[in-house]
């Protein structure tokens, strides 16, 4: 967000003060960070720390320095540190300055409006043909259908916008040159870059094609959910647990409309159930991977996210699954796409 108008010169007044904090719009933002003539960041000074100064005697003459706060909490350096950043929020810190070496802002965050700073690249694969939502998708990819008059990829983009993610890719294929131009303008803020793949490359193939990645951990989705997965959740049981790649599951019962048998190792009925149902977690097509196992991917091969996953874990590798705490939707078949619609309706 554009930090300029928060700045205060160290040499400024009360009254000064009082003037600029009138120009912001209110709620967290109501916040100035005073500056020395190097652009150093000093300290800060809010509305409510002038009203209380103005009490206890300060004059509108007063020089700002005399009444901001020296500590004040910043992010400094490159790295980025987002159980930080979850503390910061919970303790209802929102507008966080970072800081580089000598101390100056070079940008400025709202963790009222923002979730997070995720260090991931996101690939979102867009190649499907949508074939179950037939005659929909004749002429237009799934991904750009459109749920409360807003296309279905768009909702991801923000959703990986707010969490701070801007490097962003989408894999192309079926009508990829509709999926080009829809990104030919930023959406969410976010310059989306799009591949399109040679051939079809299965759900974690065009993976390959990408050689410019940034970050340690790489976040892959079907770009065709409907979900509130928590992104930053996601992140720190990946990187706490030390895993290869999570998986984010979402659970899915299967209920059995007869009564079942319950038998022991010889054959003898011990029990019976009627009418049972069984839980389990099934894939939600959203993985985050360490950066360096994107190796053991073929290229130019069609390979699926689950001939992946079965590769690490034979290689010995660690697969966590992340269960999801929201809604989530493949939205695959009209009776999907006005599900989506009814949850939408609802939230507004």
């Amino acid at each position: 967000m554009d930090f300029e108008k928060y700045i205060i010169s160290d040499e400024a007044t009360i009254i000064d003060a009082l003037k600029k904090l009138n120009t912001l719009s209110g709620g967290s933002s109501m916040t100035l960070f005073v500056t020395d003539a190097d652009g150093k960041v000093l300290g800060t000074l809010t509305d409510g720390d002038v009203r209380r100064s103005l009490i206890s005697g300060a004059v509108l003459e007063t020089s700002v320095t005399e009444v901001m706060h020296r500590d004040f909490v910043a992010l400094r350096g490159e790295r980025v540190d987002v159980a930080e950043i979850r503390r910061l929020r919970a303790g209802k810190v929102t507008l966080v300055p970072r800081l580089d070496n000598e101390g100056r802002i070079v940008c400025l965050y709202d963790f009222s409006v923002q979730n997070s700073l995720l260090p991931v690249d996101a690939v979102l694969m867009a190649g499907g043909k949508g074939e179950r939502l037939r005659p929909l998708t004749l002429d237009t990819p799934k991904p750009l259908l459109k749920l409360g008059g807003k296309c279905i990829i768009d909702y991801n983009v923000e959703a990986l916008a707010r969490n701070g993610v801007t490097k962003i890719n989408v894999t192309t294929n079926y009508l990829a040159e509709q999926i080009e131009e829809h990104f030919s303008k930023p959406v969410a803020g976010v310059q989306v870059k799009c591949v399109k793949e040679p051939c079809r490359l299965g759900t974690i193939g065009s993976l390959t094609l990408i050689d410019d990645y940034e970050n340690g951990t790489v976040l892959l989705m079907n770009s065709d959910l409907f979900t509130t997965v928590n992104f930053e959740e996601m992140y720190l049981m990946h990187i706490e647990s030390g895993a290869d790649v999570t998986v984010a599951v979402t659970p899915y019962v299967v209920s059995v409309p007869y009564g079942v048998l319950v038998s022991n190792d010889d054959g003898d009925v011990v029990g019976l159930e009627e009418k049972p149902a069984y839980s389990y977690y099934a894939n939600a097509g959203i993985y985050m991977i360490k950066r360096e196992k994107l190796g053991s991917i073929p290229r130019g091969e069609y390979y699926d996210a689950t001939d992946f996953l079965e590769s690490v874990i034979a290689d010995g590798g660690k697969v966590r699954q992340f269960p999801i705490n929201g809604i989530w939707i493949d939205i695959g078949s009209p009776t999907d796409f006005r599900h989506a619609e009814d949850l939408l309706q609802l939230k507004n």
